[in-house]
């Protein structure tokens, strides 16, 4: 019986041991812990479909990158409600566990299992029966259209393995193994990347053979991830977490309301980008197919460099979240600052790359005609030129969401793809025509900005940087 007691008493402190890394733990060193792996995960999520797209471009051409790019608000749009759910979750786990409430994280993160396979499932079974519909709202054409439907109504199937994947991916690294959530999302990319070739160009199945592969990698990967479950550190899961519970689920949608949003409006603008540019490019010399298969590839390889952004990010969420709930607003303040920084630099970089190298970025992805590489540049230096400034507007999203503000963070995340670059899409684009829809995305970014600015600099300015108490405003 003694034996058993201190077999408990050491779990505990070593429970209470990782817990409190978060209040001890110098910050640039949880910045690194946390965020390298997200990074590493989030980059391996775009690489599902980036891999698809260069393959697609050398074994079908362009009409099939396309037909990608139209398919893709359907994987926004489980990308949007996975991530509602994950880091939501997520969110609510760490201020619990702040709080040392850890039977309310263990209710919550049981509540996001159930929430997540309701909500997959609902997505496939919707997809399915609207399909042709959707893709005609995403901007296919005529020429498109089949190599669309064959594409997507294939990675429908993937979809509840997607959202299931986001849903639990984000609590695993706020319990404090983001090495865990890195390897299982790396392992379905690995696979995913393997069958690709072997079913494009050796089975010769086209855009749908990277349509299988893209699915059976995200089922390796969902299975890895719910794995987890009976694996927690910092809580003590079970099945009688699963009995869900209204003020939980509202806690969960509005914590990861701000992610909710930043998908659903980069879904909405992907609708209106891919109309316009198919109305304004069947009006200028690239026809209407160049334009959709060149913004679709721009889109994909930016989000390499914004996938660095989201993991640092992610990475201080839990830190941000934990040191606000225990009202260490020192370390808040710090981790914030760090974040920034690291994402600022990354934004810079990427903004180099993409306005030097924009012709050797659109070769990786199949040899095509003049007129193809000509707006494929266009597009990198044109849309891509503040691109710099998007680290800065992530970050301050997040850290809103992570401290409990949902409106906020929700109002940050849609000022640039709402509230400005939606609109100005419509604006320049009657003005000037198919360029001007390109130059609609530098106008919104700066405008992002600065409306950013205003919000993070007077909330940080409530916030003593030595003391446990907020100012009074």
């Amino acid at each position: 019986m003694a034996e058993a007691i201190e077999q408990i008493k050491i779990k505990r402190l070593s429970v209470d041991k990782n817990q409190n890394e978060f209040a001890d733990t110098p910050i640039n060193k949880l910045l690194f812990r946390f965020a390298v792996p997200s990074i590493i995960s989030l980059l391996v999520n775009s690489l599902y479909n980036i891999v698809d797209q260069i393959f697609i471009g050398w074994g079908v051409g362009y009409y099939g990158n396309a037909a990608t790019n139209v398919s893709f608000p359907l994987v926004t749009l489980c990308l949007a409600l996975g991530l509602w759910i994950g880091n939501g979750t997520a969110a609510v786990f760490s201020l619990k566990l702040g709080a040392g409430q850890k039977e309310e994280a263990a209710v919550t993160v049981g509540n996001n299992t159930v929430l997540s396979i309701i909500t997959g499932i609902s997505v496939l079974i919707v997809g399915a029966v609207f399909l042709e519909p959707l893709l005609r709202l995403f901007g296919a054409t005529d020429q498109v259209l089949p190599y669309a439907k064959t594409y997507a109504g294939i990675c429908l199937l993937g979809m509840p393995f997607v959202v299931a994947s986001l849903s639990i991916e984000n609590v695993i690294r706020a319990d404090g193994s983001p090495r865990f959530a890195m390897v299982a999302t790396l392992s379905g990319a690995v696979i995913n990347t393997i069958l690709d070739p072997i079913f494009i160009f050796v089975f010769d199945w086209g855009v749908a053979g990277a349509a299988y592969a893209t699915v059976i990698g995200q089922a390796v990967a969902c299975l890895l991830f719910l794995s987890y479950l009976p694996k927690f550190k910092l809580i003590k899961y079970s099945v009688k977490h699963w009995r869900l519970r209204r003020s939980v689920c509202h806690n969960i949608y509005s914590m990861g309301a701000a992610s909710f949003l930043t998908q659903s409006s980069f879904l909405l603008l992907q609708i209106v980008m891919n109309n316009t540019l198919g109305r304004y490019g069947a009006l200028s010399p690239y026809g209407e197919v160049i334009p959709l298969a060149c913004m679709g590839i721009v889109m994909k390889v930016n989000q390499i460099m914004i996938a660095f952004v989201i993991g640092i990010s992610i990475g201080v969420q839990p830190i941000i979240g934990y040191n606000y709930g225990a009202k260490a607003y020192g370390r808040v303040r710090e981790a914030y600052r760090l974040a920034v920084i690291a994402s600022s630099g990354i934004s810079i970089i990427g903004f180099l790359v993409f306005q030097l190298f924009p012709v050797a970025i659109i070769n990786i992805f199949g040899q095509e005609n003049q007129y193809y590489v000509d707006f494929a540049v266009k597009c990198f230096r044109i849309y891509l030129m503040l691109i710099f400034t998007v680290g800065f507007q992530i970050i301050s999203a997040n850290f809103f969401q992570s401290v409990g503000k949902p409106l906020k963070a929700a109002t940050l995340t849609l000022s640039r793809q709402v509230l400005f670059l939606i609109p100005l899409i419509y604006l320049f684009a009657g003005l000037f025509g198919l360029e001007g829809v390109l130059y609609a995305g530098p106008a919104a970014d700066l405008m992002a900005a600065v409306v950013t600015a205003v919000f993070i600099f007077k909330e940080l300015h409530r916030m003593k940087p030595d003391e446990g108490n907020l100012k009074t405003i």
